[in-house]
């Protein structure tokens, strides 16, 4: 399996980043994970809730350890939020295009996670598995 498939393959999902704006890419890529069925949980520390479900301020406020980690914020949070991945033990981080940060895509790596950051997008992927069903 390629980084991609292992990230998909997770059982448990967070998107750090997920908006209540619904035009927000953050909030897109929430809603594209749980309409394909899966097991996600939004991360913001200003809401308590994204699509009605309850929103959690950091990854160790989640009720179980996500598997896999969409990253969906500006780099300099995005660091932030791969340290906290890695202390949680997050199996697989994927940030999104504009969310890359060089530092904490090394620190993730050197971690031993799966990192998707090539500027490839979740959105893609999953309307390419929805449409492929």
């Amino acid at each position: 399996m390629n980084n991609i498939e292992v990230f998909l393959n997770a059982s448990t999902f967070a998107v750090a980043g997920a908006s209540q704006d619904r035009s927000k890419y953050g909030n897109k890529v929430f809603r594209a994970i749980v309409a394909s069925g899966r097991t996600v949980y939004p991360l913001n520390p200003k809401a308590t809730e994204v699509e009605g479900d309850p929103a959690f301020a950091s990854i160790a406020n989640l009720p179980v350890v996500p598997e896999s980690l969409s990253i969906v914020t500006p780099p300099h949070i995005t660091c932030e939020v791969i340290q906290q991945a890695i202390a949680a033990g997050v199996k697989n981080i994927w940030m999104q295009p504009g969310a890359e940060d060089s530092k904490g895509s090394q620190a993730a790596r050197d971690a031993g996670l799966n990192v998707i950051d090539d500027g490839s997008c979740i959105l893609v992927l999953l309307s390419i598995e929805r449409s492929s069903k």
